[in-house]
């Protein structure tokens, strides 16, 4: 009856659950709409760039341009203005469909995701430097990893300015910011150079992932978040929300998988700003990060002085961001990838996998394989565990009879039990041990498998073409077989044949573990099996591998360990 009636309560509660989620679904918070508007005005720290894209700017999106062409990316740059406003990669489709659209990072103003970049000049005085409808002239037709091109612009007073542009075969820009001096006195300027979003990408935001603006600063990093970048920005002077003054560094606007980030000369001191400007009609809003030189760059009478960046726009490969931060003296460059607050497990974990995959081809193997790494590394203290668990069932007919003859005095069972714990040298608590120990491992597995762009789209076997997505099959249209989709009514209503199998090698590891003295945990043990299922049914496909495959092991090795310690009956007893 007790049995029953916990069943019934549990019915109750997930009707409830989908009944709430249904009929208030409307009041839930959903993504912001993406604004489509693009003349933006927004206010740098002192000196800093002035405006994000003037109307002279938008109407010019769809004039003259330089095409790029390299192996992992093309676009082009918009002459008037010199703004980097269009990079698709080459490499990456926005789905697993054979006919998706490539990834675009940047896209022109004007455009439904406006996000571009742009170098200039800030004067001391009054000289003229080129603007967002300044019309610079292309040394050559294409940019490509064998033709550099420069963009040369002649301010009719004696100066001219040049940005001499390369990109390598990777996605990173090289940006060589001139200023030729043909006056007969010294010119002081302020070189800078900006990278500007103006919308926010659409989509649930997570505590286990961030995105957008961030850089690193004196050696730290800096991230700020686009509601409290809005925030902050419309309270401040100029819409900066945050500045600082640090030796290089690097600063830009991530996603989950891509980047756009400027990295300066690391020698020259420049102040780094993150701020917030509203768009003129009204429709949205401009976020914007950018650099100046702390001090101006004084160009001598007849002299050439110039200041090289680096402009990286593409996928957040983790060898590539290294590679970069080696070459270029880039600090912490890595940390572009959120490897969290773990990342002395995390990033090793993603080492391993990414080693394995180059070995087997596959990420799913790779994670197969490194499960059992996981296991052995941690074998002594599951063989400790398993031991006493093993005492503890052999246990269970005695601890039952204390429970009879103390029935009415809980206190006394209590003590009883804990007293025959320490005679038959028996640690209740050992069970939760390897649990413990792996926990810190699961969450790095899971931020491994949700961020980095190695496992996105990494196919694995049968139906499961994205480890980094949950299992695309569904119990409650039978696996497809019913034409609907039961996550209309409810995201819960989602459990495919991999969370299922799951939940199933738990209930087989359950098995063997004894059953908790008290028969309400007991009860609620019973049901583990089941909440882990539904809790896990719209992760990564690829921990939820890792967590059946990790069960299956546990099984293997809890029943030969029983066997080992000469405890047949309790490994054959188990009712699997």
């Amino acid at each position: 009856m007790d049995q029953k009636r916990l069943m019934v309560a549990i019915a109750l509660s997930l009707g409830i659950m989908l009944v709430f989620q249904y009929a208030f679904q409307k009041y839930l918070p959903h993504p912001a709409p993406v604004p489509t508007q693009s003349t933006t005005q927004v206010q740098g720290a002192s000196g800093a760039p002035a405006s994000a894209a003037s109307p002279a700017a938008v109407a010019a999106a769809t004039g003259p341009s330089l095409p790029v062409d390299a192996p992992k990316l093309s676009g082009s740059v918009v002459l008037t203005g010199a703004v980097f406003d269009d990079v698709v990669l080459k490499n990456y489709h926005e789905t697993i469909a054979k006919n998706s659209p490539l990834v675009q990072i940047l896209g022109p103003r004007g455009g439904p995701k406006p996000s571009y970049v742009q170098f200039g000049w800030t004067p001391v005085g009054g000289v003229k430097v080129p603007g967002d409808s300044t019309l610079w002239t292309a040394s050559a037709g294409k940019l490509t990893p064998q033709t550099p091109v420069t963009l040369s612009w002649d301010n009719g007073q004696g100066l001219t300015f040049q940005l001499i542009l390369s990109v390598d075969d990777n996605y990173m820009f090289t940006v060589n910011q001139q200023v030729v001096n043909h006056t007969g006195a010294a010119v002081k300027l302020f070189p800078w150079s900006r990278v500007v979003r103006d919308y926010v990408p659409a989509g649930p935001t997570t505590y286990i992932l961030f995105d957008g603006p961030l850089g690193v600063f004196n050696k730290t990093l800096k991230q700020e978040s686009y509601k409290s970048l809005k925030s902050d920005g419309e309270k401040a002077a100029g819409g900066v929300a945050y500045s600082e003054t640090s030796p290089g560094g690097w600063i830009g606007i991530t996603d989950k998988y891509w980047l756009t980030a400027v990295a300066p000369d690391q020698s020259v001191k420049f102040t780094g700003t993150m701020s917030y400007g509203t768009v003129s009609d009204g429709g949205g809003g401009a976020y914007q990060t950018s650099f100046i030189t702390a001090d101006p760059q004084t160009v001598a009478a007849g002299a050439t002085a110039s200041l090289t960046s680096h402009l990286f726009t593409g996928a957040k490969v983790v060898k590539i961001l290294d590679a970069y931060q080696s070459e270029f003296g880039i600090p912490d460059f890595y940390k572009a990838v959120d490897f969290g607050h773990l990342y002395i497990i995390t990033k090793p974990i993603f080492f391993a996998l990414d080693w394995l995959n180059s070995l087997l081809g596959n990420f799913g193997l790779a994670i197969i394989v490194f499960t059992v790494g996981i296991k052995l590394l941690f074998f002594p203290l599951a063989s400790y565990s398993y031991r006493s668990m093993g005492k503890m069932k052999l246990v269970q007919p005695k601890i039952k009879a204390l429970r009879e003859q103390y029935k009415d005095d809980n206190a006394k069972i209590q003590q009883e039990t804990m007293a025959l714990y320490k005679a038959e040298k028996i640690n209740p608590a050992s069970g939760c041990l390897p649990m413990l120990v792996q926990i810190p491992v699961f969450f790095s597995l899971y931020k491994v498998i949700f961020i980095t762009i190695e496992m996105r789209q990494a196919p694995f076997f049968g139906w499961i073409h994205d480890l980094s997505m949950p299992d695309p099959t569904n119990l409650f249209n039978l696996f497809g077989l019913i034409p609907f989709d039961p996550t209309t009514i409810s995201p819960l209503l989602h459990i495919g044949a991999l969370p299922i199998i799951m939940g199933f090698t738990m209930f087989l590891q359950q098995r063997l573990n004894p059953a908790p003295a008290d028969p309400v945990q007991a009860r609620m043990f019973q049901f583990m099996p089941l909440i882990f299922t539904f809790m896990l049914a719209r992760s990564p496909s690829g921990l939820v591998l890792y967590w059946a495959w990790n069960n299956l092991l546990s099984v293997g090795q809890q029943w030969l360990i029983m066997r080992q310690a000469g405890n047949p009956r309790a490994a054959v007893a188990a009712k699997i």
